[in-house]
This record gives C-alpha cells, structure tokens and sequence, in this order.
C-alpha cells in the first residue's frame, strides 16, 4: 500500500512538476513540516527514497499513535504531504525462497 502512495507521489511530481504539487497539496519548507509532524503528531522518520526529478519521498509515523504521514520535498526544498493516515505498523518482511510461488 505505501509503495502504491510512493508511486502515486513521483508520478504527480513528474508530470505536474514541483511547482503544479506545490499547489495541489499542503506544502511548506522542510523544517517548518518536520517540526509541525514532529510537535503535533510526535513523528519521525520512518524510511525514505528519492523519487522522479530527485524528490525525496519520506513515511513519517508515531510509534505512540500509528499516525502516519508521506511527504515528498522538491530540491527547491519545499514539502508536500502527499498522503496521512492512521494504524501504522512497521514490517520488515521477508522475501521466498527462490523457487517457492508466494
């Protein structure tokens, strides 16, 4: 499911731009969002990857409350929530063994 928002995030950034994502989602620079998520919903970062155009693509959660947040940050620096929600749960899951269907 996160890798579908991931997805869906980079695709919005290479088609729209950073400029068109700024305007369809909350933005702000970096260090005001990371605070914001950070003070109101105490989330850290959980894992990262860069994106199309070299956006950086986050998954922010609170061990506490399962909230969770994606964000993507253009190399002008600004955030975008892309996607929030609520249960989060880390997985580190394995992959079969070669040759075994899944």
């Amino acid at each position: 499911m996160i890798k579908r928002f991931l997805t869906s995030a980079a695709a919005i950034a290479v088609f729209w731009g950073e400029p068109a994502l700024a305007q369809l989602a909350n933005c702000a620079p970096r260090d005001a969002v990371l605070e914001r998520l950070a003070s109101s919903y105490g989330e850290t970062r959980q894992s990262m990857g860069l994106g199309a155009n070299n956006a950086v693509i986050e998954v922010f959660a609170s061990d506490k409350s399962g909230s969770w947040t994606i964000t993507v940050t253009g190399t002008n620096g600004i955030t975008c929530l892309v996607a929030s929600g609520q249960a989060f749960e880390a997985m580190a899951e394995s992959l079969p063994a070669l040759g075994n269907d899944a």
